[in-house]
């Protein structure tokens, strides 16, 4: 009879539990953002990216120098700070700027359902060589079967109108959606080829070329400060401000890194679709609503993809 090592289920991958674990710890911070704008409904998606990724570039900003003064920290060559730089552009200032103006031009509707595509295109371009495509196919199937009954849901809510430009916040999103599996591709290939670089450390990285990319987005298309503090509700913008640069920028970060160092990219791909589940569950609550029959389903669907993912990874 088989026993568990160390904790870890007899027959699993070393790190595979921890990786899970972590990529669905990140799912949980990501889910935040989607009742940001609902806590702090005066302000603009810009002025709440620029805030949170300013809240995760100070917060770096302050590990770093802590580190400093302790003497154990760890600088980056021209080349790391170079990819710090880029692929903060791909997966966190740059995602976001382009998902705020495909929502602008095209309404909510199209730019979602482009962007929940994500989980799938990283699941699929990152698959393991050693692992068959008809293995993937059960998670997919219920991946987009989930994907189908909230774009059914999202398109009920809808009163049909769009914006002005369908075609360019088509664009946008589409280029959002490449983004971010770039960004998740090619973080996980980074991060694989500088072991020496620890999970916190290139969040730290990561969080600080944030935090100047939202200074170039404030200076270009923010509110201007003095505007900000006059608005009512502005204590309760810098505490979402805060939370989300903190939990869905910062420590999502490091959750992700680790779970990117010990995952292959198609597992952890899979487990983005936990961020949709946790942001429906914590906007029922905000709400004080339950889902809709569709909803659950969805839901239901989303958890039995990652079950079935899993189950093919390991």
């Amino acid at each position: 009879m088989t026993t568990a090592v160390l904790g870890r289920p007899s027959g699993w991958p070393p790190g595979m539990v921890t990786g899970i674990f972590a990529g669905l710890g990140a799912g949980a911070f990501w889910g935040t953002t989607f009742i940001a704008p609902l806590i702090a409904p005066g302000f603009s998606s810009i002025d709440l990216t620029v805030g949170r990724y300013l809240s995760c570039g100070l917060l770096s900003v302050v590990l770093l120098l802590w580190a400093a003064l302790r003497g154990d920290t760890q600088r980056p060559t021209l080349a790391q700070a170079g990819a710090a730089l880029w692929l903060s552009l791909l997966g966190y200032t740059g995602y976001y700027l382009l998902l705020v103006l495909a929502i602008q031009a095209a309404g909510a509707a199209l730019p979602v359902l482009i962007i929940g595509t994500i989980p799938l295109w990283i699941m699929l371009l990152g698959k393991p060589k050693g692992l068959r495509w008809r293995s993937l196919v059960p998670g997919v199937l219920l991946t987009v079967a989930g994907m189908a009954l909230m774009m059914q849901v999202t398109a009920h809510g809808q009163d049909g109108s769009v914006g002005t430009n369908l075609w360019l916040g088509i664009l946008y999103a589409v280029l959002a959606m490449l983004s971010w599996t770039a960004f998740g591709l090619l973080n996980a290939r980074w991060l694989a080829r500088h072991p020496e670089v620890n999970s916190t450390v290139w969040a730290n990285w990561l969080g600080l070329a944030a935090g100047v990319g939202a200074l170039a987005i404030w200076a270009v298309a923010g509110t201007d400060l003095a505007t900000l503090v006059s608005r009512p509700g502005f204590g309760t913008f810098v505490a979402v401000c805060v939370v989300t640069g903190i939990g869905a920028a910062w420590v999502a970060s490091v959750l992700w890194n680790m779970a990117s160092r010990r995952l292959s990219a198609s597992l952890a791909g899979q487990l983005i679709v936990s961020e949709t589940v946790f942001g429906l569950v914590y906007s029922f609550a905000w709400d004080g609503a339950w889902p809709a029959a569709l909803q659950w389903a969805a839901c239901a669907l989303f958890v039995l993809g990652i079950i079935a993912s899993i189950k093919a990874h390991r």
